[in-house]
């Protein structure tokens, strides 16, 4: 069985989706135990001979970081920690992304910076493995101080508290640990901190959302090939020429993909009537490709994110530190992800626009594209969906970044609101599932009254394929079922 052995070697956000694809199994490898083992020590042996306070491992947190805690008690200081930070609300957070956070947690702990127990990160890895899926709640993080409230909620159950999912069933924690033989936790110093503090919620959505951004961003191309063969395009303003003098990468990506996408269409090659395309048409190098260079930067801010340490205090035991500063701020990946919802937003935003042009009446194609119109509505109300759907995207698309509400009497005085743009940006990448999804509906319908001409071979592969699934209209039928099994083949088609 192959096993991913969490290490010094960098997880790749490929990586990550190949991990949640095929669910395999990871393990904490010899280097990641050693690494977390010296760490511990070193914080014990640090505690026996400081005297000074040291932030959230001998103090209280926040605005309390002044209160020094005995001894004794510093076990139950970090217990209560995670219980009191057990805040979320709203909508459960969706498994795939639980178990994104659980993997992405015990990445950023593997490092040796956290002074965890190896326990601790073990029990995650457990968790990981079997399937036993913290319940976790969408709203109740600022992104800054890490994603306090959502990561209690994941740290809840290595203290046989709060609720897991296991096999599509909530129970308690409790219940889970005395099913596999588990002994809940007892946390150490600082352990409740490094658990709390970190970015994981955050990023798991941002990831989570960029991988789905990624096999969308590659749809829309084939999608938009079939609107423009069954609009009757043009493919001259995809040729290399006019994207070589301007040099975005993404752009010149585009146009290569569309015409590699149409060659040898019967279609395409048929005299134009028209001298030129709507931008809808004519600008999807430019306006794809743009969504695709943004892709790729954001992918290198959050390749980088994972690959990080991110609670504090940090600690270094090689140079005898241990230092509580910011790396919790999730300011980095906030403002990636309210781009990344812009850019993705924006494929949405054209691909209504084509649809709309489809069921216009033009180009030879019937009213709503329907043989009989009048009688029959057509695909009128399916563009009515989505365009109701891009505006509601286009709301979503304010920045959460540029927010910051003051907490913990003001000692937090400046937070990211990433939390807020990760959920956003995933509603957002949703829609435009959504919204290309009708396009493809309404572009394969199109194309029918284009026949006995013939488009490229890809386009009808990729057309004969989709047939499978939903059917050509002749007249008036129920449409949402058939809009969901075509929301359904995108997500199938990876």
């Amino acid at each position: 069985m192959d096993i991913h052995y969490i290490s010094s070697e960098r997880l790749t956000i490929e990586r990550v989706g190949q991990l949640l694809a095929n669910k395999t199994p990871i393990a904490l490898s010899a280097e990641a135990c050693e690494r977390i083992t010296r760490c511990r020590d070193y914080l014990d042996s640090k505690m026996e001979s400081q005297k000074e306070p040291i932030y959230g491992i001998t103090t209280g947190f926040g605005s309390l970081c002044n209160i020094s805690i005995s001894a004794d008690e510093l076990g139950k200081l970090q217990n209560n920690l995670v219980m009191s930070h057990a805040c979320g609300t709203g909508d459960r957070v969706p498994s795939e992304i639980v178990r994104l956070m659980l993997l992405l947690k015990i990445q950023s702990l593997s490092y040796g910076h956290s002074g965890v127990q190896l326990i601790t990160v073990q029990r995650l890895v457990d968790f990981y493995n079997n399937d036993v899926l913290p319940v976790v709640f969408q709203q109740g993080s600022l992104g800054a101080s890490g994603d306090l409230a959502p990561l209690a909620h994941l740290s809840l159950p290595l203290l046989g508290m709060g609720e897991v999912e296991v096999d599509g069933l909530v129970i308690s924690a409790a219940e889970v640990l005395e099913q596999f033989g588990w002994e809940p936790i007892t946390l150490h110093s600082k352990e409740g901190l490094a658990l709390l503090n970190g970015t994981q919620f955050m990023s798991a959505y941002g990831v989570w959302s960029l991988l789905k951004a990624m096999r969308l961003s590659n749809q829309a191309d084939r999608i938009a090939a079939v609107s423009l063969d069954a609009f009757d395009g043009r493919i001259e303003p995809f040729c290399d020429e006019v994207h070589i003098v301007r040099s975005h990468r993404g752009q010149l990506t585009t146009a290569r993909t569309m015409r590699s996408l149409l060659e040898g269409s019967e279609i395409l090659a048929q005299p134009k009537a028209h001298v030129q395309d709507p931008y809808s048409f004519r600008c999807i190098p430019q306006v794809h490709g743009a969504t695709k260079d943004t892709i790729a930067y954001v992918s290198s801010v959050l390749e980088n994110e994972i690959n990080s340490v991110t609670d504090n205090p940090t600690v270094f035991p090689e140079q005898d530190m241990v230092v509580s500063a910011g790396n919790f701020h999730g300011q980095p990946i906030a403002l990636v992800m309210d781009f990344l919802a812009i850019a993705v937003a924006e494929l949405g935003n054209i691909s209504e626009r084509r649809t709309y042009r489809l069921i216009s009446g033009s180009r030879g194609l019937p009213s709503f594209l329907v043989a009989n119109p009048g009688l029959n509505s057509g695909f009128m109300i399916p563009q009515y969906t989505a365009a109701s759907i891009v505006s509601q995207t286009k709301g979503l698309c304010m920045p959460a970044s540029v927010d910051s509400i003051p907490s913990s009497q003001s000692q937090e005085d400046h937070v990211s609101m990433g939390s807020n743009a990760a959920t956003k940006l995933a509603r957002v990448v949703d829609n435009t599932e959504r919204v290309l999804a009708i396009e493809l509906f309404n572009a394969a319908q199109a194309l029918e009254f284009r026949r006995p001409l013939r488009s490229s071979a890809a386009v009808e592969n990729f057309v004969a394929a989709y047939r499978e699934v939903v059917p050509y209209i002749d007249n008036d039928r129920v449409m949402y079922p058939l809009i969901d099994a075509s929301v359904r083949f995108l997500q199938r088609r990876g």
